[in-house]
């Protein structure tokens, strides 16, 4: 059956842009591979920890919502297990209840930007 899913990741920081890029290319991929369905991504960028990990107090957090069968959630963890560039990864199960809260947050998100795209233009 398939379901709706919303995985977070914390990417060490001492990687380069183009090492972080790759990572997150790499999961977009094996997400895509198993026959997910990409949903909406976003990019926290660099953020402060609430303890330190692995002696860092950064990390670059990014979140991938998706639709797939449980059986790709096994194969993205073990594969997020493997990955020393990681320091913490997150993966949960969406009811309709949050479905519909992201939803109305993303659409919020795209009025409050396109306001102030609307309100730069006025200023220029």
């Amino acid at each position: 059956m398939v379901k709706q899913y919303e995985t977070v990741f914390i990417v060490t920081p001492v990687l380069s842009e183009d090492q972080i890029k790759e990572t997150v290319k790499k999961y977009q991929t094996l997400l895509t591979d198993k026959g997910a369905e990409i949903v909406y991504e976003h990019n926290w960028g660099m953020r402060k920890l609430a303890y330190p990990i692995q002696k860092k107090t950064t990390g670059y957090y990014y979140l991938i919502e998706f639709k797939a069968e449980g059986s790709v959630i096994a194969t993205l963890e073990t594969a997020y297990k493997r990955d020393e560039r990681l320091l913490r990864f997150l993966t949960v199960s969406l009811d309709k209840h949050a479905i519909a809260y992201n939803e109305k947050r993303r659409a919020n998100g795209l009025k409050s930007q396109q306001k102030a795209l609307e309100e730069q233009k006025v200023a220029e």
